[in-house]
């Protein structure tokens, strides 16, 4: 199934960090998300939609074990390029398997509005199934007309054992009031973890069968 990403994608690999090096050269800041994830103190994060690595490096760069994933063969490889060290997946998010968990998974940089149409449930069913306990999932996404509803996107998350935690208008905790960006926060519910009987059946649960 084709992704939005795909279809929508306009910049190499290259040139999208290139858009973040002028965001840095003009005194801004272009690691919002990755001091938001760091202000939970995660020992481990799975960067859902990882593209270059930008939040992952910088995660790692901080004391903190992160893995990539993302669909984009060249963004991954431009990942690998920058971070050699770190552990990068070209995969889907709906289905990929890491045969491990994670504190917190986070998925920045607008991933949920770039998925393939309809996949949104199994992506979030498949990043559940990916943390530990008690654990959090982050997004961040733009609101679009031709997007999902933030209430429909909560049901989904709900579905899959995710209770919204709390909201924000941007990276830097401005609390949600309305608008056109969300950054959200959901934290597994007790009992929530056993998700290998979801679609996992042939793989084995982390830490054995």
């Amino acid at each position: 199934m084709s992704t939005r990403w795909g279809s929508e994608r306009r910049s190499s690999g290259d040139e999208y960090d290139a858009r973040w090096e002028r965001l840095a050269a003009s005194g801004e800041d272009p690691h919002g998300e990755a001091s938001f994830v760091a202000a939970f103190t995660p020992a481990t994060v799975l960067d859902a939609g990882c593209g270059t690595g930008r939040v992952a490096i910088e995660l790692a760069r901080r004391g903190i074990e992160t893995v990539g994933v993302d669909l984009d063969a060249g963004f991954i490889e431009r990942a690998r390029l920058k971070a050699p060290d770190l552990e990068w997946h070209c995969a889907d998010l709906a289905s990929v398997e890491l045969g491990r968990r994670f504190d917190l998974v986070v998925a920045a940089g607008n991933v949920m509005i770039f998925l393939a149409p309809g996949s949104e449930a199994a992506v979030l069913a498949n990043c559940a199934h990916h943390l530990d306990a008690g654990g959090h999932l982050v997004t961040g996404f733009q609101l679009r007309e031709d997007g999902m509803a933030l209430d429909e996107f909560d049901r989904l998350a709900a579905d899959a054992g995710l209770l919204l935690h709390v909201r924000y208008a941007t990276w830097d905790m401005v609390p949600y009031e309305g608008g056109g960006y969300a950054v959200s926060m959901y934290r597994m519910t007790a009992g929530s973890v056993s998700h290998d009987a979801r679609n996992h059946h042939d793989h084995p649960p982390p830490g054995g069968r």
